[in-house]
């Protein structure tokens, strides 16, 4: 192999997916929350990249897409490449058919936000399988009772799932519970539920997992804006001593992207907030066009 051949080859594997994640690592150091640690952050997405060679070349089919995906798990805080923000390559339209990059919230990374805000002390999310003993009525009980046979061989086919939270004062949340053809109703709404790729194929059980964790992320805080309301409401009280009633501020609204791969509830998507970039900032890239005819 000569000098050139070498040097040529370099530049390629440097101007691959992954060396544009390493290229853009102070951005998304400025974007994810202050507890992650961006050098882990940023070997992980790297590592999830070169790892997979499917979603290695849907990245490479057009990079700013996939920077904007990762762009998602950074502002979250979630871990690309894994449980809480799946990588999975799509075929797109607007690319005539080719594999892009798509990413998708897990249950794992709904499970991270709603503890991230700090109003519960536990999670708890669970499937429920046909040999499985399950016990919960409304308004007797104040959590499910699930007694599972973990000796017994094979507890059968997934018939439920259900998800509650314990909050840091020992109340009990809302508990969300999903039969079967709750769950394959989600899975339904599913724009990539069909693909080789999607969650809903490699791991189905996880997505049962995630429609029940995001049915719960309705019902208690998901980010740190709670904490900075509860913050503020205590401010406002003091601030206001001749008031005689204190009101608890509202809970945020949950910070999920409705990403297209699970549970939209009949009241509608949980929508994400999105913060455009500053003016000043360093521009990503713009998406990749398909050729003209």
């Amino acid at each position: 192999m000569t000098e050139n051949t070498v040097t040529n080859a370099v530049a390629v594997r440097d101007n691959g997916p992954g060396a544009m994640v390493e290229q853009y690592r102070e951005e998304y150091a400025a974007l994810v929350p202050s507890h992650v640690n961006a050098d882990q952050w940023v070997r992980l997405a790297v590592g999830a990249i070169r790892g997979n060679k499917d979603l290695e070349q849907a990245a490479k089919t057009d990079i700013g897409v996939f920077l904007r995906e990762l762009k998602t798990a950074a502002r979250l805080g979630l871990e690309p490449g894994t449980e809480q923000f799946y990588l999975t390559p799509r075929k797109s339209k607007a690319h005539r058919g080719q594999k892009i990059i798509k990413g998708i919230v897990g249950y794992q990374g709904i499970i991270e936000l709603i503890y991230r805000a700090g109003a519960v002390s536990s999670v708890v999310v669970e499937t429920v399988r046909q040999r499985d003993t399950f016990r919960y009525v409304i308004g007797r009980d104040e959590r499910p009772v699930h007694d599972v046979d973990w000796f017994g061989g094979d507890r059968g086919d997934l018939v439920g799932v259900y998800a509650y939270a314990v909050m840091k004062d020992g109340a009990t949340s809302k508990v969300v519970i999903l039969n079967q053809a709750q769950v394959m109703a989600a899975k339904a709404k599913s724009d990539g539920r069909n693909s080789e790729y999607s969650p809903w194929q490699t791991n189905e059980e996880a997505m049962w997992l995630k429609t029940a964790a995001r049915r719960l992320a309705k019902w208690v805080p998901t980010s740190a804006e709670f904490m900075r309301e509860q913050l503020r409401a205590q401010a406002e009280v003091a601030a206001e001593q001749t008031q005689s009633t204190a009101f608890a501020p509202p809970l945020p609204s949950a910070e999920i992207p409705d990403d297209g791969d699970d549970a939209i509830d009949d009241d509608g998507p949980i929508e994400g907030e999105f913060v455009d970039d500053e003016p000043g900032q360093q521009t990503w890239p713009a998406p990749a066009q398909p050729p003209a005819n």
